[in-house]
């Protein structure tokens, strides 16, 4: 059951949402600068905290202002994850799948709008609906949370969601290596994350430690210079103009040399899942890299930074149907206006 001050929190945030003109979601403003920032309308937030878990069906309800390090001691407890990999532990949970950021374990664990079964969220005029449901068996009707996800708020506002859990690997290694991190793929069986920044490969395997070890090995890769997976993540670019690449997998190859070529830029290709950070010292770097991309079927979607580089560059290929829906849900574009291209103009009341 709900508890009596989450219920007077989402009553409260309906009412914020219906009376306001325009309405920005927000969690912790760790993907805040992404795309195209919103620059008006009342601030809100969704209920915070674990609702229910369920380990032996493997379920978790939060409030979707639930910080993922919070989530992720409650499931630890039981011996369960769930792999939202959000970079900042202050990350909340709604942020993580508003945002649309699967994590670096995707390769293994499959895109993030996997992990929601249901989700209840807020319209623009202060409706609270559920979409989706605890269970995979009894969910049918249009599959409304996957929708939610890397929607950016402009759906609706996120507050309360059930995730899919899962049993936390018995060890997690990450191992390096100077050789090909494509043919190194090929003899792993479903490794967690093959990163590569032109030089360096580095792999993060999970399972049984003895299994982990000779993956490691089947793959050329050193077993000595291991480091556990709770040391930290992958190596994320730095640099203050920063930005995401989408490209076919097949395509890193070829796009690596001429990121190589960019001057001051720093690159992390996501190997088998086609996704490249990039940084960039100077905004330049940016758009050279979106051209790069582009040149390649690719496009670079600015997360930091760069404040006069367009957020998406080239139109939205489902620009179209993601009008269609906005249109539906929230007709008067009064959630995260103008986070997305093409956004209508917020209705001023009076």
């Amino acid at each position: 059951m709900t508890p009596p001050a989450v219920l007077d929190r989402l009553d409260e945030l309906r009412d914020t949402i219906r009376a306001a003109d325009a309405v920005v979601p927000v969690g912790a403003r760790t993907q805040w600068e992404v795309g195209n920032p919103t620059t008006e309308g009342v601030e809100v937030r969704a209920p915070a905290g674990v609702l229910a878990y369920d380990p032996a069906e493997l379920t978790v309800t939060a409030g979707a202002g639930t910080t993922v390090a919070e989530l992720a001691a409650v499931l630890r407890d039981a011996g369960q994850e769930c792999p939202l990999d959000a970079r900042a532990r202050e990350a909340t949970v709604g942020g993580v799948l508003a945002a649309g950021l699967s994590g670096h374990r995707r390769l293994r664990y499959g895109p993030l709008r996997d992990r929601v079964l249901e989700v209840r969220f807020v319209t623009a005029d202060g409706r609270l609906v559920k979409g989706g449901g605890p269970t995979v068996k009894n969910v049918t009707g249009f599959d409304v949370p996957r929708l939610l996800v890397g929607s950016l708020g402009t759906i609706g506002v996120l507050a309360r969601v059930t995730l899919r859990c899962q049993p936390l690997a018995a060890s997690a290694r990450w191992f390096t290596s100077g050789g090909d991190p494509f043919a190194a793929r090929q003899r792993m069986f479903r490794p967690s994350c093959v990163a590569w920044d032109g030089t360096t490969t580095q792999v993060l395997l999970e399972g049984h430690a003895d299994d982990v070890l000779a993956e490691a090995t089947a793959a050329g890769l050193d077993p000595d210079r291991g480091r556990d997976a709770a040391v930290g993540g992958p190596p994320w670019p730095e640099g203050p103009h920063r930005g995401r690449i989408s490209v076919r997998p097949s395509r890193l190859r070829d796009l690596a040399p001429a990121l190589d070529g960019i001057a001051d830029l720093r690159w992390f290709a996501e190997v088998g899942v086609g996704t490249v950070h990039v940084a960039a010292v100077d905004p330049a770097g940016l758009v050279a890299a979106r051209d790069a991309a582009a040149a390649r079927g690719g496009w670079l979607l600015r997360v930091a930074g760069a404040p006069d580089v367009d957020g998406y560059g080239a139109p939205l290929p489902n620009l179209a149907i993601v009008e269609r829906i906005r249109a539906a849900f929230d007709p008067t574009g009064k959630l995260s206006p103008g986070r997305l291209p093409g956004a209508a103009t917020t209705t001023r009341a009076g």
